[in-house]
This record gives C-alpha cells, sequence and structure tokens, in this order.
C-alpha cells in the first residue's frame, strides 16, 4: 500500500506533518480528518520514490550518517526526559531533522507507535536505517520501562564511535593526499617531460650512463605500453576482487589482515575495542549475555574473529563462562580475557569491558600517532629518492657532454 507524506493542524491548530498508509488520495485525507487533522499538503513521493527502481533510490537517496543517527538518539532522550510522550517526541525529532532520509524513517515509525505498535519494531521496519544493535537495546530499554536512559546510551555509544573514525580519518589524510599527488606527479614527469629530455639526450650521439638508460627503458614502457599495464592492473583488481568475494579467500584475507607486522595488531585492536564497547553497552541496557554475543558478533567484520565469537557463543549457551572460551580461541589480546575474568568474579563485567575498550583506543591512537610520524619522512624519502635518480639520470650525460667538450 502507498505511503503519503502529509502537512496540516490538528484540531488544536497545531502544525502537524507524517506519513499515512493509504490506498489513494482520497482515502488518506479521509484517514486524516478521521484523526482529527486537516491536511494542507498530501504526496505520494515516498511511493514515487520507491516504485522508481532499486538502483536509483540506492544511487540518489541520502544516505543515514553515524553522527546524524546519534544526533536524533539524543534529541528523542531529552524529549523524552522533559515528559513528553513518544508520539509527540518521534515528531519533534522528525520535523526538525535535516536528512530527509532519516525525517521520513522517524515519520513513519510515529505513524506505526500511534497506531499500537511498540517502538523497536516500528524502528526493525525501516530496512538499514537503524542496525541491530540499536534496534535490540531500544527494545530492552521499552520492556525495562528505561528508554530515555538506553536511549542516552546509545547516543553515547554512537558518538564514540564517530570520534574514533574522525580520528583515524583526520591521521591518515595527510600520508594519503600526499601519495596520491606525488604518484600524480611521478606519471606526469616520466609521461611527458622524461620523453622530451631523453630524445634530445640520444641526439648526442654518446654512450648514456646506465641510470639514464633505465629511465628510458622505463620511460618508453610507461609509453608505449601504458594500456597494457592498465589492463593487466584492472584483470589484477577483477581477480582480487572475485577471488576476496569466495569463501576461503575471505577467510585467507580476514586471517592475513591480523598476521600482518604493526597493521594486523592495529586491526586487532580496533576490533576488540568495537566488541568490548558494544558488548559493555549492550549488557549494560539489561541484554542477555548470549543475545549481546549474537548482536557483538555480527557487528565483526573479520571472519576469523567471528566464528571466534561463535564458537565463544555455543560455550556459553552450554553454561561456559565468557572469558574461558576467549581465552581458548586464542586470537584476541589477553587483556580482553583477563578483565572479563575479573569482571565475571566482581560482577561488573560491563565496566571491565569498557576498560578494556578505553585502553585499546587510547594504545590505537598512539601505534597511528606513531606510525604517521615515521610514514611522512619515509614518504618524503622515497619521493625524494626516485625524483631525484630521474634528475641524476637526466644530467649525467649532460655532464658528460660538457666534460668531453672541454
Amino acid at each position: 500500500m502507498p505511503l503519503f507524506e502529509y502537512t496540516g493542524f490538528d484540531s488544536k491548530g497545531k502544525k502537524v506533518s507524517g506519513v499515512i498508509e493509504a490506498s489513494g488520495k482520497k482515502v488518506g485525507l479521509q484517514k486524516l480528518r478521521d484523526k482529527g487533522i486537516y491536511a494542507t499538503t498530501l504526496s505520494e513521493e515516498v511511493a514515487a520514490r520507491e516504485s522508481s527502481g532499486k538502483f536509483s533510490a540506492n544511487l540518489f537517496r541520502p544516505s543515514v550518517s553515524t553522527m546524524e543517527l546519534a544526533a536524533a538518539t539524543r534529541q528523542m532522550a531529552t524529549l523524552l526526559g522533559a515528559g513528553l510522550p513518544l508520539d509527540e517526541a518521534l515528531t519533534t525529532v522528525s520535523s526538525q531533522l535535516e536528512n530527509p532520509t532519516l525525517s521520513r524513517s522517524f515519520s513513519r515509525v510515529r505513524e506505526e507507535v500511534v497506531r499500537g505498535e511498540s517502538l523497536h519494531a516500528s524502528l526493525a521496519g525501516q530496512g538499514r536505517i537503524f542496525p541491530p544493535l540499536y534496534v535490540n537495546m531500544i527494545e530492552v530499554g521499552e520492556n525495562s520501562g528505561t528508554l530515555e536512559q538506553v536511549l542516552q546510551r546509545l547516543a553515547d555509544f554512537l558518538e564514540e564511535q564517530v570520534r574514533m573514525k574522525s580520528r583515524l580519518r583526520a591521521a591518515l589524510a595527510y600520508p594519503i593526499l600526499m601519495a596520491v599527488i606525488g604518484t600524480g606527479v611521478l606519471i606526469f614527469l616520466v609521461t611527458f617531460v622524461v620523453p622530451k629530455v631523453t630524445r634530445m639526450l640520444e641526439d648526442l650521439g654518446q654512450a648514456l650512463p646506465w641510470p639514464t638508460l633505465m629511465l628510458i627503458r622505463g620511460s618508453d614502457l610507461l609509453v608505449n605500453y601504458g594500456w597494457v599495464l592498465a589492463l593487466l592492473v584492472a584483470a589484477g583488481l577483477v581477480g582480487f576482487s572475485r577471488y576476496r568475494r569466495s569463501a576461503n579467500g575471505r577467510m585467507t584475507l580476514h586471517r592475513l589482515a591480523l598476521a600482518i607486522p604493526v597493521i594486523g595488531r592495529l586491526n586487532l585492536l580496533i576490533a576488540t575495542s568495537r566488541f568490548a564497547r558494544t558488548l559493555g553497552t549492550l549488557l549494560q541496557s539489561g541484554l542477555p549475555l548470549l543475545n549481546a554475543l549474537d548482536i557483538t558478533r555480527n557487528l565483526l567484520q573479520n571472519l576469523v574473529l567471528r566464528q571466534a565469537i561463535e564458537e565463544t557463543t555455543a560455550s556459553v549457551r552450554e553454561g561456559e563462562g565468557l572469558s574461558a572460551p576467549l581465552k581458548r580461541a586464542a586470537v584476541f589480546p589477553p587483556m580482553l580475557t583477563q578483565m572479563t575474568a575479573i569482571g565475571e568474579k566482581s560482577g561488573e563485567m560491563e565496566t571491565m569491558l569498557f576498560r578494556v575498550a578505553d585502553a585499546y583506543d587510547h594504545e590505537v591512537e598512539l601505534a597511528i600517532t606513531g606510525a604517521l610520524s615515521l610514514l611522512e619522512p619515509l614518504m618524503i624519502l622515497l619521493m625524494g629518492s626516485v625524483v631525484g635518480f630521474i634528475v641524476m639520470a637526466i644530467l649525467l650525460p649532460i655532464f658528460q657532454a660538457s666534460q668531453g667538450i672541454s
């Protein structure tokens, strides 16, 4: 059944907006009148957008960022804490959001809540806008009567995720930009500048030194057979993409991602921090351990770590504690198993998990800062060496020619 967006006024003259499900415009208007809402606009924008095809919808529909979802969640918690009913809080949040996709989602959720649907079920019906972690925590908050507190924890959790991603992006922005610009400059030199200079050097009619010969051969290879190299690179990328999508390929690559020196350690720490923080947040909100492990497992992108959590979940389901299966898996850092063991004995599992997450976040930040402090001069040295080799290869025959003339 189509969905219609409307704006109008209720019986008290208050401006309202939202989404209503109806078979047609007339039926939609009648439904609104039955609710005491007098519509000023009623458009089938949502239905038209959905019927335009999945490809175009995914291509042009604005995405919902974690920061936008965190801000909306924080606003919901504040409004509920101020005493507003749930439907009014949803209406207020929907009307103030700038992202149209998220605004429509909250409008649909409000319509379902008004019809008597639970909040978590309404959120689950919005596709991928609200992740399983979000929906399950809302369900716990509804069942325990602590929806406001759960929303606050969710907002804190989402904002911490955004802060971590922002720090990583900011740290990697300069090296990536430098690598792209440096590579572009080198390709320009070898493709356009070097061939003109080397033709002049070949006209000198003298024996060229080996650096110059290497430069000439490399430049000729890139100019004459660059398209072959491009095809080989494209074929390699396609083959790698297919291998990565296969079951064996994915598992092999994910093992490799944890085994690479330095980078593997960082990948493990980041994944462990996310696992610990998510599990702690779910347990703090009142979710049972088995359900929390199931949700957290799906958030891990590395198949090796996900398999370890699956085995841990099976052991916990059989009555075992959390720390012993994690230790047997032998993939997570020792601090995680030690702190979970302390948490099991002291009854403060959530606190211990948050401490693990904070410690690893701090370690990751220090490691990235230290690596970048070495990476930047290494990149400068590498680029300088390549440019220096090109300059030396060009100048050596010129110096030899000048000495012969003198």
